[in-house]
């Protein structure tokens, strides 16, 4: 989602915001600007497209100043364009904003009638024009960014920029992260961390409802009620902000690259190479659980997809799962034995952060497993359970997804061995599975070169089909999902059982059928539904093992993954899933890393 940096700086601060801008491309975006006070003038550049067409405008029309907003925009009301990009600017104010206002119309209504002039389709404009048309009545620049927020409706993260103050940057926050970032003589405003890392490593968060006063002394915070409050400062590791491709074409391939040693990692933190059990935190247990309602969105979703399979199989511990965006709307029956799980890598997804505040008092206890420790979702959440994946950049998740796909199947291992469902045989057999699965990820990634070339011609497709039974049902969804993402292909997935349902009517020479089949307990049966494919001359790409392969009879297309134990497929299986949709979108030339339409980071409803 939008991007934002704001600096209160010692040097001339365009080309500094230029450089924040670019650690936030990951969020998606189709336009950027910045604003400045210079002077005592405000100036900005705004510019449509790649954050390139605005560092050549900044080339060519230099902006001037030590103070200033910066924003990548990602369309919500207005498409693309110049007049729609922000800062937008009424007066003596320039504003950029993150989310969305839901009583924009009424408030454009009364400043039109009051004779405001709007140059864009945008919600933001009308907070600028409210701001400006406040200091046209004689408030002072935080008097009028008080009054503007308290009459605005619906989830933002805002800057507020003013002319004749070059020591003044009003920031605020409601549904939308936002930080300050502490300097010597200096300050900063950023949509997150990485944004700001180059810049310092005291970081404060703002918490919901909160707003600020910045100068370069300092940061005044005030709570949703308007009394002065303390936030406190972190520390962050700035390594762990580190953002470059290592060699790599694109961050994605990076990513993918990391799985083995991110998947080691994360799975030593809950149990120690040497360590026989699984360390979580005081008060985390399942033993009194009844149910377990899972929440999350997209990708995240798909991972908790597949841990309701092992929930259920491993702990004896019933599942009810949700997409976050549809969760709260239904009256979801909740009790005080449930425990709820919500999954998000960045920690900021919009629907998830509500529908964890929808649940919070009504269930045993909440969970959270992020990617972003000091994100709102783990900040709210009872308790907090990392992936320890690093900085994901690339829109589509990768090493993310493997890495939640780890921490739940943590837990339920967990769960069973608490509720007595697992034998502490069964338990350590499973543990030793889970530690091998950085191996078997790394052979799957051996198989890259071998699928490039599958690819070739699947790349030419307009629709594919993707297949799986158990948990490579969600397999194949995540599949189909990162093919539509990054190589604009339009794909689908179903569970195999369900094809001839329906699906079946879609099968010709023409439509390529992706089959996630490892040789398991329900091999038999998705292979008599790959023949029903084949019998229809759909072009089949079978994924399996060796015992696969030879229990398949003739297959026209396969790739071959290790052979492995059940419980840790979805790992592997996940790889192909990944890099069928990467190499498919290399050979269309679309982009990898920020496809079009995508946020990384969905911070609005």
């Amino acid at each position: 989602m939008c991007g934002i940096v704001g600096i209160l700086g010692k040097h001339e601060v365009a080309p500094i915001i230029l450089d924040a801008l670019k650690r936030l491309e990951y969020r998606g975006y189709d336009s950027a600007g910045i604003a400045t006070v210079n002077n005592g003038a405000l100036d900005r550049r705004r510019a449509v497209g790649k954050l390139i067409n605005l560092s050549d405008l900044l080339v060519h029309d230099p902006l001037r100043g030590k103070s200033g907003i910066g924003h990548t925009r990602w369309a919500t009301h207005g498409g693309p364009s110049v007049a729609n990009a922000h800062p937008h600017q009424a007066g003596r104010v320039a504003v950029v904003h993150n989310g969305i206002i839901e009583n924009f119309r009424e408030l454009r209504e009364e400043l039109s009638a009051e004779g405001a002039s709007f140059s864009s389709q945008t919600d933001t404009e009308t907070i600028a024009q409210l701001a400006g048309s406040l200091l046209e009545k004689g408030r002072s620049p935080v008097e009028a960014a008080r009054e503007t927020l308290a009459r605005l409706k619906g989830a933002f993260a805002l800057a507020f920029l003013f002319s004749g103050e070059d020591d003044l940057i009003v920031c605020a926050r409601r549904g939308s992260p936002l930080a300050i970032g502490h300097g010597e003589g200096e300050m900063f405003v950023g949509s997150d961390a990485l944004a700001l890392a180059p810049m310092t490593d005291r970081v404060t968060y703002l918490e919901e409802g909160d707003w600020a006063i910045i100068t370069r002394s300092g940061a005044q915070i005030f709570d949703a009620e308007g009394h002065q409050t303390h936030r406190p400062m972190n520390r962050i590791n700035v390594e762990e902000t580190r953002v470059d491709k290592s060699g790599h074409r694109h961050f994605m391939a990076k990513e993918m690259a990391e799985q083995p040693a991110i998947l080691q990692a994360a799975l030593g933190f809950y149990s120690g190479l040497d360590h026989d059990g699984i360390d979580l935190p005081d008060g985390l247990g399942f033993a009194a659980t009844d149910r377990l309602i899972m929440v999350a969105c997209g990708t995240a979703y798909y991972a908790c997809q597949v841990a309701k399979y092992w929930f259920e199989r491993y702990a004896g511990l019933p599942v009810e799962l949700d997409i976050a965006s549809e969760f709260r709307y239904r009256n979801p029956v909740l009790g005080d034995s449930n425990t709820a799980i919500f999954v998000s890598q960045s920690g900021e997804t919009a629907d998830t952060l509500a529908a964890l505040r929808h649940v919070k008092g009504q269930v045993a206890q909440v969970v959270s497993v992020v990617n972003v420790m000091t994100s709102s979702i783990a900040r709210e959440s009872d308790i907090a359970l990392p992936i320890h994946a690093g900085p994901e950049i690339g829109v589509a998740s990768t090493k993310a997804f493997t890495a939640q796909l780890q921490v739940l199947a943590v837990l339920a291992l967990r769960a069973g061995l608490d509720r007595g469902h697992l034998s502490e045989a069964e338990f350590a057999t499973l543990l030793a599975q889970l530690r091998s699965v950085p191996g078997y990820v790394a052979q799957a990634l051996d198989r890259e070169e071998e699928i490039r070339l599958l690819t070739e011609s699947l790349s030419q497709a307009r629709d594919v089909l993707f297949l799986g039974r158990g948990v490579m049902y969600p397999l194949a969804q995540e599949g189909a999902l990162k093919l539509k993402e990054i190589s604009y292909i339009h794909a689908e997935a179903y569970a195999a059982g369900e094809l001839k349902h329906g699906p079946i009517a879609l099968i010709d020479k023409d439509l390529p059928v992706i089959i996630f089949a490892p040789h398991d307990a329900l091999f038999e049966k998705t292979v008599s539904n790959m023949q029903e494919v084949m019998a229809r001359q759909g072009q089949v790409l079978l994924i399996s093992d060796a015992q696969g392969f030879a229990d398949a009879g003739e297959v026209p297309t396969r790739l071959q993954m290790p052979a492995v134990p059940e419980f840790i497929a979805p790992f592997i299986y996940a790889v192909p899933a990944q890099m069928i949709a990467y190499h498919t979108a290399l050979h269309r030339g679309t982009d990898v890393d920020q496809p079009r339409n995508l946020a990384k980071s969905v911070t609005v409803e």
